[in-house]
């Protein structure tokens, strides 16, 4: 939308083939009035919008921009936890600006964002995390909302659960079965029952609902795997079609690879295969070196799980290596 002036006043959504495998990146918020998100099949998004235009996704453009707006960031503080291209966390409590004000910090974070890269931006202030996040979310598009510590119990007490960071359909659905809909629900359940029912979630619910969160930011966030997959515009069926996939995704892994990891160890190799039924299967060993051929073998694997179905999905992954287990191996050979 910044870079056409077509594009501005339509409903417009990223990615989405309009073959019938096509799936929404995402979309502007006109197009979300009609009912389309993210996620979701082409086919059914133009059946709520027909008038949806759609546009190919430019990554590396996106990924350019999500380091100009790190590099805005950086002006104001060193700890932030990126969540996404177009999301993170900032830790301001050290910021001098503006008399260490957030939320003079925030306003002039996205004026300096407008100004530089004409995009808008929403922010969330507030004294923890899982609020901040939400408050995020309050006044978008380019809006702002704060959550200061005198008003943080009223905002957090009449919270529906789902908004909740971590709470997700199966939970809320598990948490509404129990009679359990907002914050205030929860403080008023007996704590014990609450981790009987969801273990070591139990806490963290009962903790967001009485709005406590000590999480520092997580400033370095090291990646634990790297993958590559493809949606099929038809079913394959044989083992010589799927090795052609491998084939063909090897070479985007290694690439992958080589961008975001390229001093990490590996330490496993998977394969993922979803069948015309949407099951999926997964086939991950330990094997210390990347080497096409031995995705064949996991391929092999996977598809004795075939059972006569179509094949709609392949997929190849690497595990990687932490650096703290790296390290107290190196330690370990060293001594």
């Amino acid at each position: 939308m910044r870079d056409n002036p077509d594009y501005r006043n339509v409903p417009l959504a990223i990615g989405g083939s309009t073959d019938r495998r096509g799936v929404i990146s995402t979309c502007n918020y006109i197009a979300r009035k009609f009912g389309v998100r993210s996620a979701m099949a082409t086919s059914h998004a133009l059946k709520l919008c027909p008038d949806l235009v759609l546009a190919p996704s430019r990554m590396d453009l996106y990924s350019d921009i999500s380091e100009q707006i790190r590099q805005i960031f950086l002006r104001y503080t060193n700890k932030i936890e990126p969540l996404s291209l177009d999301e993170a966390y900032l830790d301001v409590s050290d910021c001098e600006l503006f008399s260490g004000s957030a939320t003079l910090i925030a306003e002039d974070i996205r004026r300096a964002i407008f100004a530089e890269t004409q995009l808008t931006a929403s922010a969330g202030v507030a004294p923890c995390k899982f609020v901040a996040k939400i408050a995020s979310d309050e006044n978008k598009p380019n809006g702002i909302c704060v959550i200061t510590p005198q008003n943080l119990d009223q905002f957090v007490v009449q919270l529906k659960l789902g908004k909740i960071p971590g709470v997700g359909k199966v939970t809320l659905s598990k948490l509404n079965d129990m009679g359990l809909y907002t914050c205030a629900d929860v403080r008023n359940y007996p704590f014990d029952k609450l981790v009987k029912r969801f273990g070591k979630f139990g806490p963290v619910i009962w903790a967001r609902s009485h709005g406590e969160d000590d999480r520092g930011l997580t400033v370095e966030r090291q990646r634990k795997s790297v993958g590559v997959e493809r949606t099929l515009p038809q079913d394959i069926f044989s083992l010589s079609d799927c090795r052609q996939m491998v084939d063909n995704l090897y070479p985007k892994l290694q690439e992958r690879l080589k961008k975001s990891s390229p001093n990490l160890a590996i330490q496993s190799q998977g394969i993922k295969l979803k069948f015309s039924d949407f099951q999926q299967t997964t086939v991950e060993h330990k094997f210390q070196k990347l080497n096409k051929d031995y995705f064949f073998e996991l391929l092999t694997e996977g598809l004795a799980r075939q059972a006569n179905r179509g094949i709609r999905l392949v997929g190849l992954h690497v595990g990687l290596i932490d650096r703290q287990t790296q390290k107290q191996l190196t330690l370990a050979f060293s001594e």
